[in-house]
């Protein structure tokens, strides 16, 4: 980096953390801090949701996955199927439970309709999963942006982390969000010069693809199963099983669920929704779209590929970026990607605070309840800074650690997902579900996930875990529920849907619903056309039409 692109990105913090101090003056209470108020806009939600999930690992990650890493190529697209169909089924069933209760947490939720103990079990497990995992996600974001930065791995990931800390600490879920904006422009206008620049170098080369470099273009793996063959990657379980993955993430985890308590109505929120489900696709294709034309690059530029012999496949964009992108442009690129770094820290940090908040000091003493609003923003503000403050540390303590332990972190999560949703469901879909059914039914869904996870992790793919788990713990906890009439109690209507409320939402927001619908089979129209039309080798012409 030249001292342009470091004035650039020296400029771009400053202005961070200027609009974190700017937007951190106007919070009057905890719900201002945590929500926004709720009066954040539909389109700003939607934005920030694809902008923390398609970030620097996506921008980095995917082309990489397509163009070098083993087993790697465009079944990379297959994650995106399952989304607009799990966004349809949130906005059917979750969002609108969780406004009718105006929480700040959605574990508040379990407690009204089980008890204390189920709400304290499982936003103790998001406290676990996420603090550390947000560890680990610093530590993957941060590895990428050192060989941007020229830094060594320590002083990046303390950089990142003391960045993300303050601003997030002063101006709370709203500095969040617009940084999650302002980062998604970078990002995607920085893909598209990525692409424009790799147009120009191959020139007539730019579709031209030899026959050992047509396997990465194949977008579907419809003989894999994903169960007893040993392939992740298979279509069935990225469309089933991400589908469950996904419900769980976007609705059950508290990082991602609390922007859609920022809205104002549950209509908001689940426009939002719909938005997240038709923009992150394309903003994936063109991530995708640089892995494709790196394929060809690679081959006829074996000086820059040399380069990257014995490095992880991540280095790949960092590497072309530096070497190709122009003086200015790349401190900005480098900009964006330091803030997706960020991103990756300041909405954990953000709900972590929240649920410890929420879920556990007001439960140990009550008395909290009773401080003004101002002592209760500088309560949320100090539990940013511990839950920031951890999960650097831990991304400092992984730094030269076993990818086991790296690993370890991110399966946690996973076998995790699928029971925790299946709590939330069994919970709004039957009244005679009881506390003691829902604890039965998520442990024994985790329980089976670790059984999987331990026993046949070289032959079933991690994603059936999120439907395995599901199943498992809905059946248990049915059953349970079933036997345990003593402890059934009379449940408030508003914590429960019935045919009739999904059939009246349904109808309300029928034309959101087809649309997701319509961009689910659009999705799998391109994957499929660009698979006829990118795996055959020799030089391409795309005709489409």
């Amino acid at each position: 980096m030249t001292g342009i692109d470091w004035a650039v990105l020296t400029v771009y913090i400053f202005l961070i953390l200027l609009m974190g101090y700017w937007v951190g003056r106007r919070q009057e209470s905890r719900e201002d801090y945590y929500l926004g108020g709720r009066r954040m806009p539909s389109w700003q939600i939607a934005l920030s949701i694809v902008a923390t999930q398609v970030s620097a690992i996506s921008l980095i990650g995917a082309p990489a996955f397509i163009a070098v890493r083993s087993g790697g190529g465009l079944i990379w697209l297959q994650y995106e199927f399952a989304i607009p169909l799990a966004m349809m089924f949130i906005m059917l069933t979750l969002v609108p439970i969780y406004h009718r209760i105006k929480a700040i947490t959605i574990y508040e939720y379990l407690e009204h309709r089980f008890g204390t103990a189920t709400r304290t079990v499982i936003s103790l497990v998001f406290l676990l999963s996420r603090g550390l995992g947000s560890g680990v996600a610093l530590l993957a974001t941060g590895i990428v942006t050192a060989v941007c930065l020229n830094l060594p791995l320590y002083e990046t990931i303390l950089l990142i982390g003391v960045v993300s800390i303050l601003y997030t600490t002063f101006g709370g879920i709203k500095a969040d969000i617009y940084s999650d904006i302002l980062q998604l422009i970078i990002l995607w206008s920085g893909a598209f010069l990525a692409i424009g620049i790799l147009w120009n170098l191959l020139g007539d080369q730019a579709l031209v693809f030899s026959a050992s470099e047509t396997h990465r273009l194949q977008v579907f793996q419809l003989q894999a199963t994903g169960w007893g063959d040993g392939q992740t990657f298979g279509f069935w379980p990225m469309l089933i099983g991400g589908f469950f993955l996904y419900l769980s993430y976007y609705g059950c985890d508290q990082s991602q669920s609390q922007r859609l308590l920022t809205t104002a109505t549950p209509a908001e929120a689940q426009k939002a929704l719909l938005l997240n489900g038709l923009l992150r696709f394309p903003l994936v294709l063109t991530y995708s779209t640089v892995g494709i034309l790196l394929i060809p690059f690679l081959r006829l530029h074996p000086d820059f590929a040399n380069q990257l012999v014995g490095k992880q496949p991540d280095f790949l964009v960092p590497y072309f970026l530096i070497e190709y992108m122009p003086t200015g442009l790349l401190g900005l690129l480098i900009a964006g990607i330091f803030a997706a770094s960020m991103s990756s820290l300041d909405s954990a940090m953000n709900s972590l605070s929240a649920a410890t908040y929420q879920d556990f000091l007001i439960k140990i003493r009550p008395s909290l309840r009773n401080l003004s609003n101002r002592q209760q923003v500088r309560l949320s503000r100090g539990l940013t800074i511990f839950w920031g403050t951890v999960s650097t540390l831990f991304a400092l303590e992984m730094i030269g650690g076993s990818e086991t332990v790296l690993e370890l972190v991110n399966k946690i999560g996973s076998a995790f997902y699928g029971p925790i949703l299946a709590v939330f469901w069994m919970g709004m879909l039957n009244r005679t579900m009881t506390q003691t059914g829902a604890i039965s039914g998520l442990l024994t869904g985790v329980l089976t996930n670790i059984y999987l996870w331990q026993f046949h992790s070289q032959t079933i793919s991690w994603l059936w875990w999120n439907v395995v788990g599901f199943l498992v713990s809905f059946l248990v906890g049915y059953a349970v529920s079933h036997l345990d009439t003593r402890n059934r109690t009379a449940v408030d209507a508003a914590l429960l849907l019935t045919p009739a409320d999904l059939v009246t939402i349904w109808k309300s927001h029928r034309r959101y619903f087809l649309l997701l619908l319509a961009a689910f089979l659009l999705i799998l129209t391109i994957s499929f056309v660009l698979e006829q039309q990118l795996g055959t080798p020799g030089d391409l012409t795309l005709n489409v039409f």
